[in-house]
């Protein structure tokens, strides 16, 4: 495939700044514990309901720091060596996206095993909650790709705040079903409510893929949708 090399660099550049690496693992656990002291207050702060909004938290960085390496390598002269590969927009785009699937792998991994010493019980499958975590993090990782082929590196934190915020009112740190009214149909249209709801569906209450698959289909088409987008951004900057 004509995007390996591309991933292969933006790989090692990803697991070399391991400060970054780190801290990207290690806020979202440091967050899920620090929520626990609300859990004896309130149930949807314990770890089976909260875990998996963390989960999406730990991606929204993942966006951001995917969305700010492809930002700076085009505000660089590296940009314009890369231009010169034999390489569609859509191997650019892939082999940016790529090295973060990993990490999103570790990053809800060990969440999850936190959440288990916390409390946290999978009644349901875990290989379909293992799906729509991959779904989810290739949705927020398209989304990093998307704003970091529109925005400058000054302007992508911006976005990254409009996206933390959409996700924790889509329903990552409350439930949506009990606010109800505006918030709740507005957090119903976007996907973070989606993958949160099938994930905490299949985890607490033991859902089958039937029972999901409508969220599936909602985070599917936004990951097909936001990938599109991405891809003719990225070649509209090609061409400029």
């Amino acid at each position: 495939m004509r995007f390996t090399a591309l991933a292969n660099r933006n790989f090692l550049e990803v697991w070399r700044d391991l400060i970054s690496l780190v801290l990207t693992i290690a806020l979202p656990v440091a967050l899920l514990l620090i929520l626990q002291i609300f859990g004896q207050f309130d149930e949807f702060f314990q770890a089976s309901a909260l875990t998996p909004g963390i989960v999406l938290f730990g991606f929204v960085m993942l966006m951001f720091s995917s969305a700010m390496t492809l930002s700076r390598d085009r505000e660089s002269a590296l940009f314009s060596r890369l231009l010169t590969a034999p390489l569609r927009s859509n191997d650019f785009v892939a082999g940016y996206s790529v090295p973060y699937l990993p990490v999103a792998v570790i990053q809800a991994t060990v969440l999850f095993a936190v959440g288990m010493l916390l409390g946290l019980e999978f009644v349901g499958n875990i290989g379909l909650v293992a799906l729509v975590v991959l779904i989810a993090a290739a949705l927020y990782i398209e989304l990093g790709m998307l704003t970091g082929a529109l925005f400058s590196s000054k302007v992508v934190p911006f976005v990254y705040t409009a996206v933390l915020l959409l996700t924790i009112f889509g329903g990552a740190w409350m439930d949506l079903e009990a606010i109800g009214g505006v918030l709740q149909t507005v957090g119903d249209f976007l996907p973070f409510a989606h993958a949160m709801d099938a994930m905490r569906d299949v985890i607490i209450s033991g859902a089958s893929f039937s029972a999901i698959a409508t969220d599936l289909y909602w985070l599917i088409g936004y990951t097909i949708v936001i990938g599109f987008f991405a891809v003719y951004a990225f070649r509209r900057r090609m061409y400029e």
